[in-house]
Order: structure tokens, then sequence, then C-alpha cells
């Protein structure tokens, strides 16, 4: 295994929309209980397209085969926002995620970081909380409640 983190390019959109339709679709597996979905746009090559002209976007690879990506909004020098994180269920429990939090801890000059799931994603929050986020609140979004999170780090000079 040689998991590295690289800034998506245009080109990987499509890769990139079908390792985040397997790993949304799958949460119907996870939780039963969940219609088959995703988050607005996740299946779409041309959203996929501007998420990577507008935001930061990473894809994370596998041996140079795309197993996930990460898309992140800036809100201010300090703040960012992940805004969506997935990985194809052929590559969970391996600890890709949390090499992927590391990273963008690590390589962005965030000191705040923020980010929101479902209620019901409880392999989420568990993932989130071990990586030390503190729920913040909830809020309702197209009929989802989301619980938000917040991390604070410190940036040495």
């Amino acid at each position: 295994m040689s998991v590295n983190f690289e800034r998506a390019q245009l080109t990987d959109a499509p890769a990139l929309v079908k390792v985040a339709v397997q790993a949304f679709h799958h949460d119907s597996v996870l939780y039963p209980q969940v219609a088959v979905g995703g988050p607005p746009g996740y299946d779409s090559v041309a959203f996929m397209r501007q998420k990577i002209r507008e935001d930061i976007c990473y894809k994370i690879t596998d041996d140079d085969v795309i197993v996930g990506g990460i898309m992140i909004f800036k809100k201010s020098d300090e703040h960012y926002h992940l805004d969506l994180i997935f990985i194809a269920p052929a590559h969970h429990d391996r600890g890709i995620g949390t090499q992927a939090m590391h990273f963008i801890e690590a390589h962005l000059p965030a000191t705040r970081w923020t980010l929101d799931t479902p209620i019901w994603a409880i392999r989420n929050i568990h993932f989130y909380e071990k990586l030390d986020y503190v729920k913040v609140g909830k809020i309702e979004e197209d009929d989802i409640t989301l619980i938000m999170y917040e991390k604070h780090l410190t940036k040495s000079e």
C-alpha cells in the first residue's frame, strides 16, 4: 500500500465521481434506513470539475489508483471547512481516512477546522471524535440533521 495525497486535476473528475458514488452509496449498506444517495452533486462530473476549479481538492491514491477524495472550502486565512471526504469502500479500515485528515491539517495553514456529518452516520461521528473534533451544534439542511464539528490547531512557525 502506497497512499498519496495530490491536488486533483480536472482530468481526475470522472474517477473521483466514480469513487464518491461508491462511497456514498455504501452508506445505505452501513445504515439500511438511509436511502441510496449522497450530498448535492456527488455523482456529477461537471460538479466535481467545478469543485476542483473553485475549492481545494485532493485525490487520494493507493498505488497510483484514485481511491478517495477530499474537498475543502477556505473560509478565511485561519479557517478551513472540510466539505467532503470519501474513500472507496474496498479501502475502508486501512487508516487512509486518518492519514488524509492528518495530511490536510499538516499541509494547510488553518488553525480552525470545521465540518459536518449526518446525525445517522455513526461511523463518521466516531471517526471525527477520535481525531479530536468537538461537536458544536446541529443544523437542518435539505431534510437532514447535520452535526457540526470544530477543531482548533496550534501552528508552529
